[in-house]
């Protein structure tokens, strides 16, 4: 009997591995930005969605599905992390979300999700939407394969003060907001903990807060500082119980020193930042995520778009300051991620950041390694995305050339591959 037990159980580990789906890439140079190196000819093996091997090409393995890169230069797949797939809107309106249902409102994110999956971004970190929740059951049905997306990780909605940056605004004032418009509202501490609270049982990832005034929100103040720093410290310290982190929106210099104090894991813009923020920033460990390509599309595409002057204005009177403080933080040492505020442009523009990024001081190396390894950090998903080593998810991306000579290749990914599977095949060698 106990021989049979065995046999059976060596049967059934002899099905299950032969039934694992394996796919091997056949990579033309492959960069490792875990180790900041190029490797020439290499092949990539992915079993049941995760790299099992790394080496050098010796021809095509007996078993499993060939993908034909060997024309291209593979990296893995991109990382964002500050983009709002789940809202789906167009910026241009101020009150655009209430203009549509929770129903049309999920579905252009799901629309919006394969853009950005096709554009080379294979995992994101969404960080807020104003019908809450709508980007918890995106993230889901992505993972469930009901739509095609990159992986995600959500907010649930925004911690903000009512009628603040992270409010609807610019309405009449006799209109009725619906409620899941105002699951993130607080008015003081308790209220920070309690709708922390409810955004965790409710699916969230992590917390998002509007910690000073924003350029895209009617008679919000970028500089301004809108929750309290006791507010902050609040919703940080209950985040922590859940064994989680906040991040902040915080444009101004008084915000992001009060969110780097509250305990913030990532300073979301940081457009005014002074050097005195970019010390504190580095001393505790904080990441900038610094959205330094949207300034160029809103001052170009913004009126054509119908944003109203005061964005407009308030867009010129932040663009510069903040790449300037960019740079400064390149040469501080300060951690950087990957962050563009997809939504904020059209979807599936986000590569053009890497240009900026070399552009106020990055190397393209580190550009890469910003859209990769160091957003993974920041992530908390450092074992599972930004890299291709044994263990990491087959998440991979085509390009046609060398981005380290032209980084702006990176805008045109040519071919993408999620867990193994191919999303986006390459049309031809180039």
């Amino acid at each position: 009997m106990r021989k049979a037990l065995l046999l059976a159980a060596t049967l059934f580990v002899a099905a299950g591995t032969a039934r694992a789906a394996t796919v091997h890439v056949h990579a033309g140079h492959l960069i490792d930005p875990e180790q900041g190196r190029v490797l020439a000819d290499q092949m990539v093996t992915v079993v049941d969605g995760r790299v099992t091997a790394i080496g050098p090409w010796k021809g095509a393995p007996a078993d499993g599905t060939l993908v034909d890169w060997s024309a291209y230069t593979v990296l893995p797949g991109l990382l964002d992390c500050h983009t709002h797939i789940a809202d789906g809107f167009d910026q241009g309106d101020p009150i655009a979300p209430l203009r549509s249902t929770a129903a049309e409102s999920v579905l252009r994110g799901a629309a919006m999700a394969k853009v950005e999956l096709d554009a080379g971004f294979t995992s994101v970190r969404d960080v807020g939407v104003y019908r809450g929740l709508t980007d918890v059951a995106l993230r889901d049905t992505i993972e469930k394969g009901v739509v095609e997306g990159p992986r995600m990780i959500v907010a649930g909605a925004y911690i903000t003060i009512p009628g603040g940056g992270g409010a609807v605004t610019g309405f009449s004032p006799d209109v009725k907001i619906p409620e899941d418009f105002q699951y993130g509202y607080v008015r003081n501490a308790d209220e920070a903990r309690e709708k922390v609270d409810f955004l965790f049982a409710h699916g969230a990832d992590f917390i998002k807060m509007i910690a000073t005034g924003a350029v895209l929100a009617v008679g919000s103040t970028p500089g301004a500082l809108e929750l309290t720093p006791e507010e902050m410290k609040a919703a940080c310290d209950e985040a922590k119980l859940h064994g989680s982190y906040c991040i902040a929106h915080a444009h101004g210099t008084e915000g992001i020193k009060a969110a780097i104090r509250a305990g913030v894991r990532s300073v979301e813009h940081a457009s005014l930042i002074d050097d005195e923020g970019i010390a504190m920033a580095k001393k505790a460990g904080v990441w900038l995520d610094m959205d330094i390509y949207d300034g160029d599309w809103i001052a170009e595409e913004g009126a054509k778009l119908g944003m109203p002057e005061e964005y407009l204005r308030k867009n010129r009177e932040t663009t510069e300051e903040q790449r300037q403080g960019f740079a400064k933080a390149v040469k501080a040492g300060v951690k950087l991620s990957f962050g563009t505020d997809a939504g904020v442009y059209r979807y599936g523009l986000g590569g053009r950041q890497f240009a900026y990024m070399v552009r106020y001081g990055m190397t393209p190396m580190q550009a890469i390694q910003a859209a990769t390894v160091v957003s993974a950090q920041l992530m908390r998903r450092e074992k599972d995305i930004g890299a291709l080593s044994p263990g990491h998810y087959g998440d991979m991306i085509a390009v046609a050339g060398d981005p380290l000579k032209n980084i702006r290749l990176l805008e045109d990914v040519q071919g993408v591959i999620k867990g193994g599977e191919v999303v986006k095949a390459v049309n031809s060698p180039p």
